[in-house]
């Protein structure tokens, strides 16, 4: 009699065992060498992004996250960004000069422990929005990718003023320092092949 309710105790107990493991899943090919894993937020089968910026700094020896958008985040975003556990760096890819202060307004509610690292095309269209970063009371890097020495002395000028600009990357081949002779930050050049 033990031994038959033993051996049913023992079914029981794997019957219950094999029910939490879960459901059963299929059977999955290996993924080849070299292919990304597909990420909780990039769906299986779509492509990972390359056309968004890297932003590596070998000063920087935290161990954080970077969030990156092509565009000004709006209020909700930003307030999403504070869930982002290890936020380090918020990556900014504009696609054009914002014209004044109003749409950077939102850049003030980014979190303490985050800075934002913009990245800016062409050189400022006026001075008020060469300006308008000044006003921002939080961290901001700025790095302005231009295609050639900037058009006037007085839009260098206007470069020297901003706080948070800080470093301009020219494409230019071959590299030449003229026109950027009274620039007062780093400069750096680049060549795209495609």
């Amino acid at each position: 009699m033990r031994a038959r309710s033993a051996t049913a105790l023992l079914a029981a107990g794997m019957l219950v065992g094999c029910m939490a493991n879960g459901p059963v899943t299929t059977a999955q090919p290996p993924q080849p060498a070299g292919e990304p894993r597909p990420s909780p937020t990039r769906p299986a089968g779509e492509p990972a992004r390359h056309d968004v910026p890297l932003v590596l700094d070998r000063t920087d020896l935290r161990i954080g996250m970077t969030v990156q958008f092509p565009r000004i985040p709006t209020a909700g975003e930003i307030a999403d960004l504070r869930q982002v556990p290890m936020l380090a760096h918020v990556v900014l890819a504009l696609p054009a000069w914002p014209a004044d202060y109003e749409p950077l307004m939102v850049l003030a509610q980014l979190p303490l422990e985050a800075d934002a690292i913009v990245l800016l095309p062409g050189y400022p269209p006026s001075r008020e929005a060469a300006e308008a970063w000044n006003l921002l009371q939080t961290r901001v890097r700025i790095v302005l990718l231009v295609d050639g020495p900037p058009p006037s002395h007085s839009v260098v000028s206007d470069l020297n003023a901003m706080r948070g600009l800080e470093r301009v990357v020219a494409a230019m081949d071959p590299p030449s320092r003229a026109g950027f002779e009274r620039l007062q930050r780093p400069l750096s050049f680049r060549k795209v092949v495609e």
